[in-house]
């Protein structure tokens, strides 16, 4: 009988348990890393052994793991009031105070909050929002959404339609595709070689443009956009992009959303990245992630006092969405303390200071032959591996050479996160330049080796 004291964590969990983007074949062969314990950016295993996670467990611990007054406010709010009903006319004192703060923080006149369960479910209320608002100003057709290709924005039904990341669509399921529209991916690294940087900036813009024109602004509603494409592949779009994107979106009444899911809560320096570094002022910000650096799950919607006020003129209509845990006392109460520890502890300016160092340091790694483009801001930072420096020429998918990568770097104590052909890195935002050194070092000896098993496989390195 499974479930006794003595069996395994990784047998049990080999015998029970479908994970979030399960590779089956891999799994029901090796099974699972089990994860006991966590302090600071560090991690151990079933076995004892010790891991620097260079990957900030899902883009989330932020403050770093095992803090104990995070763990006492979770317990003595559990004790006090563990759950309370959010839904209409109630709400709970944690819930209230973590809205004023982030209405604080956020910037402009995004003074209201609507708390989910994490990132997709923020998302998925934020593609609603864009129906609602404008349904309320008289123009219910003006429903659809303008994405980017290699975008990732959740994985509900509607949010893993709206992103497009490749690795995320599949023959097995089907996907929304009337209403949503997919834009190019603004890579300044894959731009066409004839291309300058500001002339991709100028293609993109026509783009949209020219989409708008199609399709009608009276029915294009809202445009979506990570400000650092995340799970795409640190994508930093060409400089003014995004400014001139939102700029687009004013003259055609079409709301902006900055997925900060990712950026949000100091990963590139800022509480939010959108203004403070793209000089974008959102319509509404999605977060989660960060908000409690993942010791409980959170997601905040944070709109406009313009969006309130159009949704809830005349007094007579129902905003119609929303989740059981929405506003979770415990898990806002996390929040609450989560954002005070990074106050207290400079952690956005320690964020600016190592994220350069860590941006320099790793830059080095172009020098390598399989590497072809590192780039990041702050505390984010992808790897991409070539076979071919100068033509930009891809491994074919089989080589698998990220999670290569990523194995041995993990068989030297560093965990990495391998997509497709990127590793990827988010380390806790408490990391020292000692620490990343340790990244650097430990991250060249694995590629070096991985570099020297194609070599003698006879997989040939431009």
């Amino acid at each position: 009988m499974t479930g006794l004291p003595n069996t395994s964590a990784f047998d049990l969990d080999r015998a029970h348990v479908l994970h979030p983007w399960a590779n089956f074949g891999p799994f029901e062969t090796e099974g699972s890393l089990v994860i006991t314990r966590g302090q600071g950016a560090k991690l151990w295993d079933a076995e004892g052994r010790e891991y620097f996670d260079a990957v900030g467990g899902m883009w989330c611990t932020n403050i770093g793991l095992g803090r104990r007054e995070m763990a006492d406010a979770i317990a003595e709010q559990a004790e006090r009031l563990a759950f309370s009903n959010t839904f209409v006319d109630m709400t709970n004192d944690p819930s209230a105070r973590l809205a004023g703060k982030l209405a604080e923080l956020a910037p402009g006149d995004l003074n209201r909050v609507h708390f989910t369960t994490g990132g997709s479910t923020a998302v998925d209320t934020a593609v609603r929002v864009v129906s609602y608002y404008h349904h309320a100003r008289g123009n219910p057709d003006k429903t659809d959404i303008v994405a980017r290709e290699n975008s990732y924005h959740g994985s509900t039904y509607l949010t893993q339609s709206v992103g497009k990341r490749n690795g995320d669509r599949i023959e097995e399921f089907r996907y929304k595709t009337d209403g949503i529209h997919h834009l190019s991916c603004p890579n300044p690294y894959r731009r066409p070689d004839w291309m300058s940087e500001a002339q991709f900036c100028d293609h993109l813009i026509a783009e949209f443009e020219a989409l708008i024109a199609k399709v009608g602004a009276d029915r294009i509603g809202g445009f979506i956009a990570e400000p650092i494409q995340a799970s795409g592949g640190i994508i930093i779009p060409p400089e003014g992009y995004l400014r001139r994107m939102w700029e687009v979106c004013q003259r055609h009444d079409i709301l902006f959303i900055a997925d900060e899911v990712v950026t949000a809560f100091g990963r590139i320096g800022h509480w939010f990245a959108s203004l403070s570094e793209f000089g974008v002022q959102p319509d509404m910000i999605t977060s989660a992630k960060g908000l409690t650096s993942g010791y409980l799950p959170l997601g905040a919607l944070i709109l406009s006092d313009r969006i309130w006020a159009a949704m809830a003129t005349g007094g007579h209509r129902w905003f119609t969405t929303g989740l059981t845990y929405s506003g979770h006392p415990v898990s806002c109460a996390a929040g609450l303390k989560n954002i005070e520890i990074m106050e207290r502890e400079g952690l956005l300016e320690n964020t600016t200071k190592v994220g350069t160092y860590f941006q320099s340091r790793l830059k080095a790694l172009e020098t390598l032959p399989l590497v072809g483009n590192v780039r990041g801001r702050g505390l984010m930072l992808c790897v991409e591996s070539v076979a071919n420096q100068t033509t930009k020429e891809l491994l074919p998918d089989w080589v698998n050479e990220s999670k290569r990568i990523s194995n041995v770097a993990e068989s030297l104590g560093l965990i990495v996160r391998p997509i497709g052909h990127l590793n990827v890195m988010s380390p806790p935002l408490i990391i020292t330049e000692s620490d990343v050194d340790f990244i650097a070092e430990t991250l060249e000896t694995a590629i070096r080796r991985v570099t020297d098993d194609l070599t003698r496989e006879g997989i040939r390195l431009g």
